[in-house]
């Protein structure tokens, strides 16, 4: 976290900030990436102001890290300028995990082209050169960079509304940016360079493709090995390889970009998902509903998504003269179902719930195996109750998501609460009443079941305030799970209504429900949770038995027979092939359980397990094994 410190009045001497920290702690002032004063970030260069507090961050603040793997994407574009003479650069910011930079070069990068700009980076790097900001005019600076060439900069300073702007220099080379950087290359430390791609110029395809070269850069050695470590494991968990050799789906080139096949084994994982979703919905007093793939685009007009969200949606197409559009959404339809009658407080809460494909459109660029696609499914509910309901209804929603969640192995959780900034209350739909109950029903939810949360004020969505649930998976990764989301817009939009007791009529309160979000990136998550290796009663093949050569090939059918007959999804391996090459085969396809017969099990009525992941177990009567698998072959229950 950042470190705060106050200035005292024989502090003013000091010239810059970084002066003023290595005379009071020099081991932070080390460690220092950056400072933040009055909510504004500076160089460490910077002057040291006249009095107040100063907060310094490190690397262990995100603002820090952004620091110091912005400055590494510099002294990277500085090396590939100086090695590919001719490159122009167009952008390289800070990412999550590191940074990148875009060029444009008549060069084609590869592996080798890694190792040599990363040579040439230690050398910057240890030439230990100051980084100097300058402050331009907009006009000076578009003429700055047209004269060294750089057309992208020219641009992107066409489009500044910002009368004054900062570049960085160190030594020849010089960048358009806001900063801001660590004091000197020297400081950049631990890196490496990762991977190589393409990038069309502003993410459209329509303009010039750029090749990006993709980083990361650390404190210290230790903490890039343990990155580049995790990195690895996460190369390996990777849900498009593991669905790839698994079996489980595809994306193919043919079918058109961020549309999924399902293939057999992903298919029975969906549909055991599906099912699973579906009866524990039904428990809790959710209505099941279906609803069409397209709509008249008038309905899109009254629910606001061709003013708000039209470059997301595809269409239009004409059906007898008039415009339709495919959804990119369910909630319109979840409103005419109830709209289509007058309802009492009686009936209240409805809940429905539809497992509804959408379609949205993404560019290329951005699509990624199943976490980001243009067709997609969503676990969507929407209750529906009066304010005095509102307060058990996300309470329930939270047990349902945290139940879900934990079913599946995520037992990590960070929980945002996105609400309304302090001021300008006006841009967002109802009333101060209505946020002000939103908003304690949400807290008063999340502090009841022992939860603890990040406040995020001016995150809301125009239409109402949220509830996020991020998972940290096996490898430490969060990944958004489920949300709880108040809508205010279609509520007003569509004029939903009920007749209270006193027999007027009044708006009810709704809630946008997602536990999986989407079916497709929970899948892809989950796969990389798991490394694909499934718990039982969600594994595509749950045992394989494996014969030893021929003669106890009945024996293997008898043992598949007893397991088919609790309920297990079974396979025998007869193939022509070695009993070790078979049980290598297993353990590739991670299937829970192989069961090894030969003559001796056979003869005594048993079966040798081996365990995925751990080995072999030994031997076990039938009976015994069947006893032991039964538990496992269903679901987690709520009701347990």
């Amino acid at each position: 976290m950042a470190h705060v410190l106050e200035l005292k009045a024989e502090d003013r001497k000091a010239g810059s900030i970084l002066e003023w920290l290595e005379g009071r702690d020099s081991r932070l002032a080390a460690q220092a990436t950056a400072a933040r004063i009055a909510g504004e970030l500076r160089d460490l260069t910077a002057p040291l102001p006249d009095a107040g507090g100063i907060e310094i961050l490190t690397f262990e603040d995100e603002a820090g890290r952004e620091v110091l793997r912005h400055t590494a994407s510099h002294v990277m574009a500085e090396a590939v300028q100086q090695l590919y003479p001719g490159t122009l650069l167009a952008i390289g910011p800070a990412i999550e995990d590191g940074f990148y930079y875009d060029f444009d070069t008549e060069s084609t990068f590869g592996p080798e082209d890694l190792a040599k700009i990363e040579e040439r980076m230690a050398e910057i790097v240890a030439a230990d050169k100051p980084l100097a900001r300058r402050e331009m005019s907009r006009s000076e600076a578009m003429e700055f960079f047209a004269e060294r060439g750089e057309k992208y900069k020219v641009e992107l300073l066409e489009e500044l509304p910002d009368d004054t702007v900062s570049v960085y220099s160190q030594g020849d080379f010089v960048d358009l940016c806001r900063g801001p950087h660590l004091p000197s290359t020297g400081r950049v430390k631990a890196f490496k360079l990762l991977s190589l791609a393409g990038a069309y110029w502003r993410g459209d395809e329509r303009n010039p493709m750029l090749q990006r070269i993709y980083g990361t850069a650390f404190p210290t050695q230790e903490q890039l090995d343990e990155f580049l470590r995790l990195r690895e494991q996460a190369e390996q968990r990777d849900h498009r390889r593991l669905g790839r050799e698994l079996d489980l789906f595809s994306l193919p080139e043919q079918l058109g970009g961020g549309l999924v096949l399902w293939h057999p084994k992903g298919a029975l994982m969906r549909y055991l998902i599906e099912e699973f979703w579906r009866k524990e919905h039904l428990k809790r007093g959710y209505d099941l509903v279906f609803t069409p793939h397209i709509a008249r685009a008038r309905l899109w007009e009254t629910s606001g998504h061709l003013s708000f969200y039209a470059d997301g949606m595809y269409g239009p197409m004409m059906i007898e003269d008039e415009e339709y559009r495919i959804k990119p959404m369910n909630c319109p339809f979840h409103v005419l179902i109830y709209k289509s009658q007058v309802r009492s407080y009686r009936e209240l809460p409805v809940r429905y719930f539809e497992l509804g494909t959408v379609y949205r459109y993404e560019r290329s660029g951005v699509l990624h195996g199943l976490l980001r696609v243009r067709g997609f499914t969503q676990d969507d509910a929407h209750i529906i109750c009066t304010r005095e309901q509102i307060g058990d209804e996300v309470k329930g929603v939270l047990d349902f998501a945290l139940f879900l969640m934990q079913a599946f192995g995520y037992e990590d959780f960070e929980v945002d609460l996105s609400v309304r900034g302090e001021a300008d209350h006006g841009k967002y739909m109802g009333s101060d009443e209505e946020w002000e109950i939103a908003e304690r029903s949400l807290v008063e939810g999340i502090e009841s079941r022992g939860l603890s949360y990040h406040r995020a004020p001016g995150e809301a969505v125009f239409y109402g305030p949220k509830i996020d649930i991020k998972l940290r998976d096996s490898m430490g990764r969060l990944w958004q799970g489920p949300t709880i989301q108040f809508d205010f817009n279609l509520t007003s939009r569509f004029n939903m209504q009920y007749v209270g007791s006193d027999g007027e009529r009044h708006t009810p309160l709704m809630i946008h429900r997602a536990l999986f979000g989407s079916l497709e990136r929970f899948f892809g998550g989950y796969v990389e949770h798991t490394g694909g290796a499934f718990p039982v009663w969600i594994a595509p093949v749950q045992v394989r038995v494996v014969p030893i050569a021929d003669r106890p090939h009945e024996y293997a059918q008898q043992v598949a027979g007893k397991l088919r007959g609790i309920g297990a999804r079974v396979e025998v391996d007869d193939r022509k092939a070695t009993t070790g090459a078979k049980i290598r085969d297993g353990e590739t396809q991670k299937v829970p359980y192989l069961l090894i017969v030969g003559d001796r099990e056979r003869e005594a009525g048993t079966v040798s397990v081996r365990v995925h992941g751990e080995g072999n177990q030994g031997a076990s009567d039938v009976a015994d094994f069947v006893e032991k698998l039964t538990p496992e072959l269903s679901p987690p229950s709520s009701e347990s």
